[in-house]
């Protein structure tokens, strides 16, 4: 049987190894290692925020993960040779016939000065739990959400984090005595969806929080509490809510099969320059946003190349970019967009307006997933 092995359990590469299970059963030989005990949805670290949620509660322990042909390992990824498809762990080495990095991106606080002295970022559970406690004491001042360079993991995010921010600051009756800004490098919170980012526009004018765009937060001073932009300009903030520069874990980078800070593949197959290696999701330079579904859409086509390798399979289709990001708007609406970057000559993205129905989806969304992958 062929060796298959997937370094990372995220969205690509639960759903890659769900795939080859459904595909060939007993028959795979598929090995998923991941450094962590469980799986947790980007959007719940929100839940954490805003609604009292607890860290057990969105945790789907990959204990549950199981699946015919695939065992999920808890090791540590300590080198990676991609050219012999050989990795070693805090636990051993593993060989491969064919190998899929699908690490994901991690944070790089060393990268702007002042962040992890700061030590206030929501991107990762960790993050989200200590700002759960911090929030409900920030009652005047200026709250900065921040975007610390790009690309970043879930573009709407930063976004949804300052609604849910100003309904927090109002159902508190506080929100006159605070100020909301929000900083990001990119021209308009979703780029590839004029509508989408005019939406959010929108709310942000009728809430009275501040956007600006096209700048980044390079440092940040806690004494002063002051965050420098790339402009050298400053800005005052009484709460930091940042996004930290993203880039792929170091034992990627250390393996010298990334560049500039990703690892490079064919975007229509997500092959690398080395034979029978493949790159998923976030650590990935693919062409697409930094998202789960898209890690989801990869692993597909993966999947198909795999099969198609493996058992004759049918001919792999062309990885197109699709996928659908849900957004908060605050008040408990639920809008998404439809995102099409490599179908055609051009990126799309159809902007659904919040309604029940949206609300309805995103929660299939999450609901699927956990039947899917861990049987809930």
């Amino acid at each position: 049987m062929a060796r298959i092995l997937i370094l990372g359990a995220g969205f690509g590469g639960l759903e890659l190894a769900t795939e080859l299970s459904d595909a060939l059963g007993e028959a795979a030989e598929v090995t998923v290692i991941d450094k962590g005990d469980a799986f947790v949805f980007g959007y719940s670290k929100l839940d954490l925020m805003f609604r009292g949620a607890g860290g057990d509660s969105v945790r789907l322990p990959y204990a549950d993960f199981v699946k015919p042909g695939v065992r999920l390992l808890r090791e540590t990824v300590t080198a990676i040779d991609a050219e012999a498809k050989r990795v070693t762990t805090d636990a051993g080495v593993h060989e491969a016939d064919h190998l899929v990095i699908a690490l994901g991106a991690d944070y790089d606080l060393a990268a702007t000065p002042g962040m992890a002295e700061v030590d206030s970022e929501f991107y990762s559970v960790a993050g989200a739990e200590k700002l759960a406690e911090v929030i409900p004491s920030f009652s005047s001042g200026r709250a900065l959400i921040g975007v610390c360079g790009a690309p970043f993991k879930c573009p709407p995010a930063p976004s949804e984090c300052a609604l849910l921010l100003d309904d927090e600051l109002r159902r508190r009756g506080v929100r006159d005595a605070c100020e909301i800004t929000f900083v990001i490098p990119l021209g308009a919170p979703v780029p590839p969806s004029p509508e989408t980012s005019a939406a959010l526009r929108g709310e942000f004018e009728e809430r009275g929080i501040e956007l600006i765009t096209g700048k980044r937060i390079t440092s940040l001073d806690p004494g002063r509490s002051v965050a420098v932009l790339d402009d050298e300009s400053e800005l005052h903030y009484d709460l930091f809510l940042g996004v930290p520069k993203h880039r792929a874990p170091d034992v990627v980078i250390e393996s010298g099969i990334s560049e500039d800070g990703y690892v490079p593949v064919d975007p229509a197959t997500l092959a690398t320059k080395f034979p029978g290696v493949h790159a998923i999701g976030d650590v990935a330079t693919a062409g697409v946003p930094k998202a789960g579904v898209f890690a989801e859409g990869a692993a597909r086509i993966v999947a198909q190349h795999l099969l198609a390798a493996i058992a004759g399979g049918a001919e792999p289709q062309r990885h197109l970019g699709q996928g659908t990001c849900y957004i908060e708007f605050g008040g408990g609406r639920i809008g998404s967009v439809d995102i099409d970057f490599l179908s055609g000559p051009e990126r799309t993205g159809v902007f659904n307006p919040p309604s029940p129905e949206q609300m309805a989806l995103k929660e299939r969304f999450g609901a699927d997933r956990r039947a899917r992958w861990f049987g809930r």
